[in-house]
């Protein structure tokens, strides 16, 4: 008879846990996480900050998930949605099996770097992203900077060709300790639809915006309606602090926009019905009345 306590023989160890990748902005942490969860989870831009939430992207293999956790990057805030963005990043590092600091091979390693990599512990994984960016020299000068921070392993890699992506992603996924699923099996993201919608229309905005625009552009969706048959009605909100900035998102006869939502319909099931509107809510990144009905 089985002694109570005793491990059942040939019973296969589940392993599971979450992994948080921390950077300073546009160093490429989303587009990493798309690239090891082999799909599109977070949007991406090449304007800084366009990370704003933490997205949760899950990756299953036989008897293991990872839950990736995607942070906005960590900056010297200029605004209290600044404020709130760090919050939302650094919470991510409390109780986390496997922390990934995310460095730009292109930029030299800065302060902001130092910043985040002191407020790791040293069990912490460095990817030095965006390697198809530079020459072999500048790649070992940014790992021979970066091994001041004493971390346990670095990965070059280029999260935009895939390079050293999959060495990276089975250094962490050997590290996850035994534990359960956390997320029912089949599960991507545990982000709301609602919430993915307004992420992808922000990102073809910020695709069609300059300067100091995609800081002032929020999104979110007012309505969703379910049609039997056929994608959802979906309305929703840009969300812009200036009168003179509304112009610029619609665009010339409303030609912005179109593009706008076309793209993202491109991106739904078929069927779907996007409205798109935009509002003026002046300075909205400074208030915190208007960033808790905002969602941050």
């Amino acid at each position: 008879m089985e002694q109570f306590g005793t491990p059942r023989a040939n019973v296969p160890l589940h392993r599971s846990g979450f992994v948080t990748l921390v950077g300073r902005p546009n160093v490429g942490k989303s587009t990493l996480v798309n690239a090891m969860i082999g799909t599109k989870v977070s949007i991406v831009s090449d304007k800084v900050q366009t990370t704003r939430h933490q997205v949760r992207a899950i990756l299953e293999r036989p008897g293991l998930q990872a839950v990736f956790v995607d942070t906005p990057g960590i900056h010297k805030p200029r605004t209290l949605l600044g404020e709130r963005t760090n919050v939302a990043a650094t919470s991510s590092l409390v109780d986390v099996d496997v922390a990934v600091l995310v460095l730009d091979a292109s930029q030299v390693i800065g302060r902001g770097d130092k910043f985040i990599a002191a407020r790791l512990a040293p069990s912490a994984i460095v990817a030095l992203n965006k390697i198809d960016e530079c020459d072999r020299g500048r790649v070992l000068q940014r790992l021979n900077d970066s091994s001041a921070f004493a971390m346990s392993e670095y990965f070059p890699v280029s999260a935009r060709t895939g390079q050293g992506v999959s060495e990276l992603l089975e250094a962490i996924l050997i590290r996850l300790p035994e534990g359960p699923a956390y997320f029912p099996a089949g599960t991507i993201t545990d982000s709301p639809e609602i919430f993915w919608i307004a992420e992808l229309v922000r990102e073809q905005l910020l695709a069609r915006t300059n300067d100091e625009l995609p800081h002032s552009i929020t999104c979110r969706v007012v309505e969703w309606e379910e049609r039997e048959g056929r994608g959802p009605y979906v309305r929703c909100e840009i969300v812009v602090e200036r009168d003179s900035q509304k112009p610029i998102v619609i665009g010339r006869k409303g030609a912005v926009l179109k593009e706008v939502g076309t793209a993202v319909r491109q991106q739904l099931p078929t069927g779907s019905y996007l409205e798109l509107f935009v509002r003026v809510d002046k300075e909205w990144q400074r208030r915190p009345a208007a960033l808790d009905r905002l969602g941050f």
